[in-house]
């Protein structure tokens, strides 16, 4: 295998965490970074892509700390990027509900719920700052939900055990967003922050080997257009729609990383793709996404299926005793509540027996009934009435009375670009913050920890470290004409290729069929026998991409179709690494399970003595061997154990 797929490269290391305790290392490396006095900050530009949780958080805060912060997004309104959907809501480890929760456990939890895989120094630091990012939240205004006192309430979420969540009805998303974009805009009026919306990311613009601008296509009017700066951020969200169907917004993509990619930034754990359990299920071929139903409702719904394989009788009419709720029968210390990754397994599991419900058999039920009648219809309505409305907007059936039909599908990825503790990537000068690096959450994401790194990032973390880089090269001087030149004809000659196919293929068709090569083969579970058929598929799809896809209209206006074919052409190279990336890791763990890897119960099994590393892939070229590069983990303070949550 190893000679088929990969090379092995030299390992890899970050050398900018601290030592010494755990707890004071974060501390420790703020001290230890230098400083840019604030008239040098006005001097020194910042290129910010993506205006999310992340992206907007950092560009508010860099803005007022002094820096001149230039920023892009592909959404008409920064408002509209895809934070805006997360609805359950975000962990601080702040002990309101005084019920055993502290920063060593939200640790704790995280590392375990990542199965092992995730660096301990970014995790503690990731639970460090959890308290103050619902500190500065609550005073720009974020509406969280309060109990009848008006102390802030918290709710539980998978893998955990302590209520640690703060929420905004099934909002939280959206109201932590609009808390991020009124900072940003604010900056914007300020004129600190030059804001381009409708701008896309096509590449990176590199001066000795350094970050030091990206070319943009005006979405509007096509102009190609080259803006430079003394270091890049991204901020440009996960690669779930590699999928295509997945709960990810639609204009959701990979481009901005994986040009970054190409240009010499490793890419870590791409196979790390998390399934989200509580998802509506998939009705038709006409969809083009799918719709979330947020892990909160696992709080007080409970999980079941029929006893009997192939029973279709309505669900009311199915007694007590011939359902079974089968996460807490098998998990009864967690019940509802364990992880994602094992919620999703669990249920197809029981789908596989012939006990699945709905159209076709995929589908559990997510039952209300006991909450209703302990805790009152109206309750019930104000923790999680805009979740059942829409979902009763897209299914016609009124989970008041009904219960809701779920089944996993594609969610998050804990996969993305390299970054050390500093969260620069293998290029100096590229940052890389939120769902975009591979940072924090190992081989699954617990819920509502999203919302915390994404803030913790750009409000805290980045902030602090992306100084220390300015400060330590404070004398890049200008970007000569010949690097951007360079840059952009690259740009232009993919554009005028895309066009000049002109084959008989659409677009969706291509990422359709992709789409349904990785769910099949790199989906929920990966065998060593269907990674090597999609290994064969993927090329032989892309190339035939490059032959017969049709890209109507021109590059000089609006053009979604060859948007879309930018986006789709990374696909399928990226989907080709998921894949090497899922082979060469013969173990199961988090979001990557390996059916050839698991225990007597069906439960993954990992194998710590040779994968308990980073897997960070090198571009070798198209067609070429990716060369890996291993980064070791240490556990010195959550020492790995067999993950039970029985």
């Amino acid at each position: 295998m190893n000679d088929t797929f990969y090379k092995s490269g030299e390992p890899i290391a970050d050398t900018k965490a601290p030592k010494g305790p755990i707890a004071e290392r974060w501390s420790r490396r703020k001290f230890e970074a230098k400083l840019v006095n604030p008239a040098n900050k006005r001097k020194k530009t910042i290129i910010i892509v993506g205006t999310g949780l992340a992206g907007g958080s950092a560009g508010a805060t860099l803005a007022e700390l002094g820096y001149k912060v230039v920023q892009f997004c592909f959404q008409d309104s920064p408002r509209r990027a895809h934070s805006i959907a997360a609805q359950g809501g975000i962990n601080a480890a702040k002990n309101y509900r005084n019920d055993g929760d502290s920063v060593h456990r939200l640790f704790y939890d995280t590392v375990k719920g990542g199965d092992f895989r995730a660096r301990e120094s970014n995790v503690h630091r990731l639970a460090e700052i959890s308290t103050q990012i619902i500190d500065q939240c609550v005073a720009q205004g974020v509406p969280f939900a309060r109990e009848y006192g008006g102390l802030l309430d918290n709710r539980s979420f998978g893998g955990a055990q302590v209520s640690r969540t703060f929420y905004a009805r099934g909002q939280t998303g959206q109201q932590l967003l609009l808390g991020a974009y009124q900072a940003l805009m604010r900056q914007v009026d300020a004129g600190n922050v030059e804001l381009h919306p409708r701008h896309e990311m096509l590449e990176l613009v590199m001066v000795d080997g350094r970050a030091r601008g990206v070319v943009v296509r005006n979405l509007v009017n096509g102009e190609i257009k080259t803006y430079t700066g003394d270091a890049v951020v991204l901020a440009t969200g996960g690669y779930g729609n590699v999928y295509y169907l997945s709960t990810n917004a639609m204009g959701s993509n990979a481009t901005a990383i994986w040009r970054a990619h190409k240009r010499g930034a490793l890419f870590a754990n791409p196979c790390f793709t998390q399934i989200h359990p509580t998802c509506i299920p998939v009705s038709g071929d006409h969809q083009s996404k799918l719709t979330l139903m947020s892990e909160s409702l696992r709080n007080d719904g409970r999980v079941w299926v029929p006893v009997k394989a192939g029973d279709t009788r309505h669900p009311n009419d199915i007694p007590e005793s011939e359902r079974d709720y089968y996460l807490e029968r098998i998990y009864p210390a967690f019940g509802n509540l364990v992880p994602r990754d094992i919620a999703s397994r669990a249920a197809k599991n029981v789908c596989d027996e012939g006990r699945g419900v709905g159209p076709g058999g995929r589908g559990v039920y997510l039952d209300f009934a006991d909450a209703i009648k302990r805790l009152g219809l109206e309750a019930v309505r104000a923790k999680y009435g805009n979740l059942f409305d829409m979902y009763e907007r897209i299914t016609g059936e009124n989970p008041y009375e009904v219960p809701m039909r779920i089944y996993p599908a594609v969610h998050y990825t804990m996969g993305g670009l390299w970054v050390d503790y500093d969260l620069e990537s293998t290029i100096p000068g590229l940052f890389v913050i939120g769902e975009a690096n591979f940072s924090d959450h190992g081989a699954n994401r617990l819920g509502a920890s999203a919302l915390m790194q994404g803030l913790a990032d750009g409000y805290f973390v980045l902030p602090n470290t992306i100084g220390d880089y300015i400060a330590r090269n404070n004398t890049l001087g200008e970007v000569p004409a010949e690097a951007v030149a360079e840059a952009e004809n690259r740009v232009q000659a993919q554009i005028e290729k895309l066009l000049s196919v002109d084959g008989d293929r659409t677009v969706d068709s291509f990422h359709r069929e992709l789409g349904h090569i990785m769910w099949e083969y790199c989906g929920m579970e990966r065998t060593e026998e269907g990674l090597r058929k999609a290994l064969e598929m993927i090329p032989a799809l892309r190339e035939e991409f490059w032959q017969r896809v049709k890209v109507p209209g021109s590059a000089d206006d609006l053009n979604q179709s060859l948007e879309k074919a930018g986006r789709v052409a990374d696909f399928l190279e990226l989907a080709e690494l998921m894949c090497v990336d899922a082979l060469h890791r013969t173990e199961s763990c988090g979001g990557h399970f390996r059916a050839e890897s698991q225990d007597e119960d069906g439960e993954a099994k990992r194998d710590d003595v040779n994968f308990s590393y980073v897997a960070a892939w090198e571009w070798a070229g198209l067609g070429e061997q990716p060369i890996l590069h291993k980064e070791a983990l240490e556990f010195e303070y959550v020492k790995p154990s067999q993950r039970s949550y029985k």
